[in-house]
């Protein structure tokens, strides 16, 4: 009886956690009950932390079955085996992707549209890795097995396609670092991005999206 107790104690302290770190990055956020009831980023972090558990254990079936139901109700999609640190906070959240082996620290936070993706080149390790605090805007894809570091900042629709430092602002397609510490990085003019690759890489990305749609329809 006694570990049945410790074990829903902790598990509510776990949800209170969640909610609050939700509610100290949300002004819209009015109370801990709303967070709870209406908040479909929370709701799809809650059902991927029983998927997850029921995957490391040995179930992926079962686990699949609640991730997919968990996409259904939230439009997020959180493959059970990625690795999500606590205080992950999915603002409305409608098309957020994250792969099975990316890997996500403490305390970030994910806009609607994300994808945390691969690119179909690579196997084992194929999604990536964010640090702790990192911040990725809405419509961004980050698309590869490489590390995004702590602190960092991806602008809205930026494609990341390559490792970012720690404390980095990205942005574009695909993305640069544009700052870093806080300091703002002078532009390589002779190595600019070039615009006829920014348009493939943007092609490419939309044909990604729509082969994903094409195999769920075929389904």
């Amino acid at each position: 009886m006694d570990r049945i107790l410790e074990k829903a104690f902790l598990a509510y302290e776990s949800l209170r956690r969640e909610i609050a770190s939700i509610r100290e990055r949300d002004p819209a956020a009015s109370s801990n009950l709303e967070v709870a009831m209406l908040y479909s980023g929370f709701h799809a972090v809650i059902a991927y932390r029983i998927a997850h558990k029921l995957h490391v254990s040995g179930y992926p079936l079962p686990a699949r079955l609640i991730s997919q139901t968990a996409k259904l109700l939230t439009g997020i999609e959180i493959h059970p085996g990625a690795t999500i640190g606590k205080g992950l906070f999915i603002d409305h959240g409608s098309g957020v992707v994250i792969g099975e082996t990316a890997e996500i620290g403490d305390n970030c936070t994910l806009y609607q549209g994300v994808t945390l993706g691969g690119t179909g080149k690579d196997v084992g390790k194929r999604h990536p890795t964010l640090g702790n605090n990192v911040m990725v805007g809405a419509g961004a894809k980050i698309l590869g097995p490489f590390r995004v570091g702590d602190n960092c900042k991806i602008a809205a629709n930026a494609v990341v396609l390559s490792e970012v430092p720690d404390d980095s602002t990205a942005v574009g397609i695909p993305a640069r670092v544009v700052k870093r510490n806080n300091v703002r990085v002078d532009l390589d003019q002779v190595h600019m991005p070039d615009p006829v690759s920014q348009e493939i890489c943007r092609l490419r990305v939309q044909m990604e999206a729509l082969e994903k749609k094409i195999e769920e329809l075929q389904k």
